[in-house]
């Protein structure tokens, strides 16, 4: 059980740091307004398959 709370935490932080650098490569790289939902969306899903995929390996090993 303190494997999944652990895991919680650490995945609402790697959440939150990816995306503030999202913002900022937006900002950086002067992505219009109406392209910034898209990209936030898809880093968001393919960090979230991410963090689905390590917890099914540290949960089987």
């Amino acid at each position: 059980m303190s494997v999944i709370f652990v895991f919680i935490l650490f995945s609402i932080f790697i959440l939150y740091n990816i995306n503030r650098l999202t913002n900022t490569l937006c900002m950086q790289k002067d992505i219009p307004e109406d392209r910034q939902p898209k990209v936030f969306r898809t880093i968001n899903i393919l960090i979230t398959i991410l963090l689905i995929s390590s917890y099914i390996e540290i949960l089987y090993t």
